[in-house]
């Protein structure tokens, strides 16, 4: 079987990959020949990930997946949410997203927050739902170079380390991003037993 992951990420697909049942041969939308900007005009971040997995669907007729991830923030109310990427504007500069974060908090005392991620399967005309979530605190200012977006003041809940911090092993088996693929893994194997 062949399935399209809706990125141009190379480190994602094969990160992806490497979960897979081995029937299951991974597409990037590069070696489909989808160049198309898909705008992400949701409201939330299950809508995003529809939007884009039905385009690829759709369009070049693959079984795709696609995914969205936002950082929510309860003393703001969910923000920067389904605008995570584009907090501080549309050029998704991730330090200035961070800036604006770190001042929008203030000296606010409830800094907890959690990242949600949410991959859509559009497979045979139906469409299958899988989310992963980690919840953790905003830290005052950034810690540690690894990692990407915000991961540099996020704690997750039960370590001490921002996600910038920890090593990649680590964060990959505790992240949202790691929970939502894991369920997907977990559906597409039961689909195709090895």
């Amino acid at each position: 079987m062949q399935l399209v992951f809706a990125t141009h990420n190379a480190h994602k697909l094969n990160e992806v990959q490497t979960m897979l049942p081995k029937q299951i041969r991974l597409l990037s939308l590069d070696a489909i020949g989808c160049h198309d900007e898909i705008p992400e005009t949701g409201n939330t971040l299950e809508e995003n990930a529809k939007i884009k997995a039905l385009h690829v669907a759709k369009t070049y007729s693959y079984p795709c997946f696609a995914d969205d991830t936002g950082l929510l923030v309860n003393a703001l109310n969910g923000a920067p949410g389904v605008f995570s990427a584009r907090y501080a504007g549309n050029h998704k500069d991730t330090e200035a997203n961070i800036r604006k974060l770190l001042f929008e908090l203030g000296s606010k005392k409830d800094r907890s927050a959690r990242f949600e991620t949410v991959i859509t399967l559009a497979l045979q005309g139906e469409m299958h739902v899988f989310k992963g979530v980690v919840s953790g605190t905003i830290i005052q200012e950034k810690r540690g170079t690894g990692g990407f977006g915000y991961d540099p003041v996020f704690v997750p809940d039960g370590y001490d380390k921002t996600f910038a911090e920890l090593s990649p092993q680590v964060k990959n088996t505790i992240s949202h991003r790691a929970r939502a693929t894991e369920k997907l893994v977990h559906f597409l194997s039961a689909l195709n037993p090895s």
